[in-house]
């Protein structure tokens, strides 16, 4: 199996794993912030026994000891994991998932302002397709039962942030940062504990809670390696299977229907996206074929 078919099974496997996540916090009756503590801490305790067993106990050293990138990798990436079940719990699923399919914009953005990449005209064009699109669902919370503007925003934070980790580790291609992800989770996690009654919803509800974060940590481990050994474009593509997938089998498992609006401003927001991804994958197979060519 060539290293490129290894990384787009292990990335399809981690968004499949990933796609059930918000139908797990619908059916987990509990506050926001004891499924976000039990989600991260069995999540990051599986994600760490693995790094544990597969890398030893020094890799997680050596992620933190990377310095500032490690840091802020942790920071937001800790803030947007509780924060997107915070979001589910205040607006539909469909437009948490379209509005966090924006993320490679923000990124864009990240890194035009702390690494002086320039924007190219591609992205210019596909941030406005996606913020029209964004504005498309920010309006339709308001006529629609089930989504709230406070949610949308909180989506689009979460988008923000995740976007913001992922820029704050390009300088560390060489190095896998799963051994970072265990430890912003249970950080995360142990930071809630005096808000909430974690203990409220296990008695009845272990095997749910027990289940969402097995699937999380599958996902976040299977993510985090899979695209080693692919194109940006390629995981982009991919990982909009999520925000395709995540809102259908809701609305088939629980009837969540995700209105007309949400509909129209995600279509907008996932073809832009799609398409725009399409054009740099191509963009980067012509390169690719540009360099194998021998120098006359």
């Amino acid at each position: 199996m060539t290293d490129h078919l290894k990384g787009l099974l292990i990335t399809t496997l981690g968004v499949l794993f990933l796609v059930p996540d918000s139908l797990f916090i619908r059916l987990i009756e509990a506050d926001a912030l004891a499924i976000a503590f039990w989600r991260g801490l069995i999540a990051g305790v599986l994600i760490l026994g693995f790094v544990l067993l597969r890398e030893g106990a020094g890799a997680v050293g050596q992620v933190l000891r990377a310095g500032r990138p490690s840091f802020f990798y942790i920071l937001f990436f800790g803030v947007s994991a509780p924060g997107f079940v915070l979001a589910i719990t205040l607006t539909s699923v469909a437009n948490v998932v379209f509005i966090i399919a924006s993320m490679p914009v923000f990124a864009a953005l990240f890194s035009r302002l702390w690494l002086r990449e320039p924007i190219s005209r591609r992205m210019i064009w596909t941030m406005l397709g996606v913020f029209a699109g964004l504005g498309v669902i920010l309006w339709g919370s308001h006529e629609r039962a089930g989504a709230s503007w406070q949610g949308d925003l909180v989506a689009l934070g979460v988008s923000a942030s995740f976007a913001a980790a992922l820029t704050a580790v390009r300088g560390l291609r060489t190095r896998s940062m799963l051994p970072a992800v265990p430890v912003a989770m249970i950080g995360a996690a142990l930071l809630m504990l005096p808000f909430t009654d974690v203990m409220a919803p296990v008695a009845q509800q272990w095997p749910l809670l027990l289940g969402h974060g097995a699937f999380i940590a599958f996902a976040a481990g299977l993510m985090v390696l899979g695209p080693r050994y692919l194109s940006s474009a390629e995981v982009s593509l991919l990982i909009l299977l999520e925000s395709v997938l995540a809102p259908l089998l809701v609305w088939f498992a629980i009837g969540e229907d995700p209105g007309p609006w949400a509909l129209m401003g995600g279509g907008m927001v996932i073809v832009v996206l799609l398409v725009s991804n399409l054009v740099m994958l191509a963009q980067f197979r012509q390169k690719r074929r540009l360099a194998a060519i021998p120098e006359q």
